[in-house]
């Protein structure tokens, strides 16, 4: 199955080229995009429809088709478009224990979580389209994958962790248990919940010993 939804396809056909002359207004493209997103997160891949982004966003049927002539087209540009981190600006407090808990904040932990509601919005539909499982990867795993790499490669300059430990697969335990614990425990990702994860699998893991509560 490719990402062209046959359903939404016989709702209205896109024309294949604008007409001569005409420019097309993506002025409106951010909110048509936010709007996709709140649709995928409730209602998911294979619920959402053009219709309902459209009244979401306020938005014309016919001009989404324009701009995005299929649903899932819809779906791989919002979910590219999904905020990502900073890497400038990553917390640099002296220890990777101190680097990971800087990074527990309550716009991060909400991003998060509406991320994973997005990644669950999309699991039906991700074994059927590799665009969309590369769209996911890139813009909800890897970023978050990206900064535990830097956090982890500050500690290995450090002499914190052992160059013997496997950086790369280090740094996708936190997305991957977060997003477990979202899409299949139903609970939430919250701050007891990391500093957990961080204590006791990512520092033990990488040869780091966490510190004792008195």
């Amino acid at each position: 199955m490719t990402l062209d939804d046959s359903h939404d396809a016989t709702e209205v056909q896109a024309p294949q080229q604008p007409r001569l002359g005409r420019k097309r207004d993506h002025s409106r493209d951010p909110e048509i995009l936010e709007a996709a997103l709140d649709v995928l997160a409730e209602e998911g891949y294979d619920g959402m429809t053009i219709d309902m982004v459209a009244a979401r966003a306020k938005a014309g049927k016919a001009t989404l088709y324009r701009r995005w002539p299929s649903k899932g087209e819809l779906v791989v540009d919002a979910v590219a478009c999904l905020k990502q981190v900073d890497l400038e600006h990553l917390p640099d407090t002296g220890t990777l224990r101190g680097d990971l808990v800087a990074m527990i904040k309550p716009r991060t932990l909400e991003d998060a979580e509406r991320k994973v509601q997005i990644m669950g919005g999309l699991m039906s539909v991700l074994s059927r389209s590799p665009e969309l499982a590369d769209a996911i990867s890139a813009a909800i795993i890897e970023p978050r994958a990206e900064v535990n790499r830097i956090l982890l490669r500050r500690a290995l300059d450090r002499g914190e962790i052992s160059p013997e430990v496997d950086i790369d697969a280090l740094a996708l335990v936190s997305p991957s248990m977060a997003s477990y614990r979202t899409l299949v425990l139903k609970q939430p990702v919250d701050r007891e919940f990391l500093i957990g994860l961080i204590d006791g699998v990512i520092l033990p893991a990488a040869g780091v010993r966490a510190p004792v509560e008195a």
